[in-house]
C-alpha cells in the first residue's frame, strides 16, 4: 500500500497545488476555465490518441473488460437508484448523486495508471475511459433530463455523446491501431508535446475547481454518495472482473479508474440541466479529498 501512495502521492499533490493557487488568485479567477476548456479540447485528445493508436493491444481481453465496467456501472447505477427514497432527495439532488456514483475523474485515472502502470496501464486506460466515458455520459444526461420533465430525443442524445472528445479521439486511435497505420513521425512528436502537458494543467484544473466552502452541505448524502463512488464503484468493478477472468494490469488499470473521485465536468452538466449544482461541488471536493486514503487502499485490498 505504501508503494501505491507514493506513486499517487503527486498527484494529489498537484491537485493540492491547483487548490492554493486559486485560494490566493494566481493566476487570476479568469485563467481556470479556459484552462479546462484547453485541456478537455486540445491538450487531452492528443495523450488519448497516442495511447490508444500506437499501443500494443496484444493480449488484452477487450470484450470482458468492457463488459466487466458496464456491469459495474449499471450495479451502481440500480443501487443509487434504490437510496433515493432512503435519502429523501428531491430530482435536482438525486440527479447530482447519481453522477456522483458513476462518473469518474479521467485525468486522476490516467495519471494514476501512468503512474503506477506504464505504457501498459495507459494502454488499457484507452479502453476503460472509451467504454465508461460513453457509458456514463448517456445515463447521466438521461437522469438529468428526466427528472428535469424534459424529453431529450435518441438522436439528440447521440449527439451529444459523439461531440465528447474523448470518445472520438478514442475512436480514431484504436481504428488506427487496428488497421496498423499508427502515426506518421512529426504528427506523434506534435501530440506528445501537448499530451505532455494534459495531465499536469488537468490536475491542477481539478484542484482549482475544489470548493471546501461546500463541504457540510447535507451530511448523510455527501456520505452515501462518497461510499457509491469510493467503494462501492472499485469494488463491484472487481467482483466483475474476477467473474470474467480479467486479471493482471488490465483488472488493475479498471479499479484504478472506478476508484478515482468525481470528474469536475458533473458540476458543468448539473448547472446546465437543472441538477443540484452546490450539492455536486460538495459531493466533487469530498470525493476528491477522500480518494487521497481510499484509492490506495483499494487497490492495495483488491488488486
Amino acid at each position: 500500500m505504501l508503494t501505491t501512495f507514493g506513486a499517487l502521492a503527486p498527484i494529489f499533490l498537484l491537485i493540492g497545488l491547483g487548490w492554493v493557487l486559486r485560494a490566493r488568485g494566481f493566476p487570476g479567477d479568469a485563467f481556470w476555465p479556459g484552462a479546462e476548456l484547453l485541456v478537455y479540447w486540445v491538450l487531452f485528445p492528443p495523450l488519448l490518441l497516442v495511447t490508444t493508436a500506437s499501443s500494443d493491444l496484444t493480449g488484452f481481453r477487450i470484450l470482458p473488460i468492457a463488459v466487466a465496467l458496464i456491469a459495474a456501472i449499471l450495479v451502481t447505477a440500480a443501487l443509487t437508484f434504490t437510496l433515493r427514497g432512503r435519502l429523501g432527495l428531491d430530482g435536482a439532488g438525486f440527479t447530482s448523486v447519481f453522477q456522483a456514483a458513476i462518473r469518474n475523474n479521467t485525468y486522476v485515472g490516467l495519471a494514476g495508471a501512468a503512474a503506477l502502470y506504464g505504457e501498459a496501464g495507459l494502454a488499457v486506460m484507452g479502453i476503460v475511459v472509451f467504454v465508461v466515458v460513453t457509458l456514463v455520459n448517456l445515463l447521466c444526461v438521461i437522469v438529468l433530463v428526466s427528472h428535469r420533465g424534459g424529453v431529450m430525443r435518441v438522436r439528440e442524445l447521440l449527439v451529444s455523446v459523439a461531440a465528447n472528445p474523448l470518445i472520438v479521439t478514442c475512436v480514431i486511435g484504436f481504428t488506427l491501431n487496428i488497421l496498423g497505420l499508427g502515426l506518421f513521425d512529426l504528427a506523434r512528436s506534435v501530440l506528445d508535446i501537448l499530451g505532455s502537458a494534459a495531465l499536469t494543467l488537468g490536475l491542477l484544473c481539478v484542484g482549482a475547481g475544489l470548493d471546501p466552502a461546500r463541504l457540510g452541505r447535507n451530511p448523510p448524502v455527501v456520505v452515501a454518495a462518497s461510499a457509491l463512488k469510493l467503494v462501492v464503484m472499485p469494488l463491484t468493478t472487481w467482483l466483475f472482473c474476477r467473474l470474467l477472468g480479467v486479471e493482471g494490469v488490465t483488472a488493475a488499470t479498471a479499479v484504478l479508474f472506478a476508484a478515482a473521485p468525481i470528474s469536475v465536468s458533473a458540476y458543468v452538466l448539473a448547472r446546465q440541466l437543472g441538477g443540484d449544482a452546490p450539492l455536486m461541488a460538495g459531493l466533487i471536493t469530498v470525493t476528491t479529498i477522500g480518494a487521497v486514503i481510499t484509492m490506495p487502499l483499494v487497490l492495495a485490498l483488491l488488486t
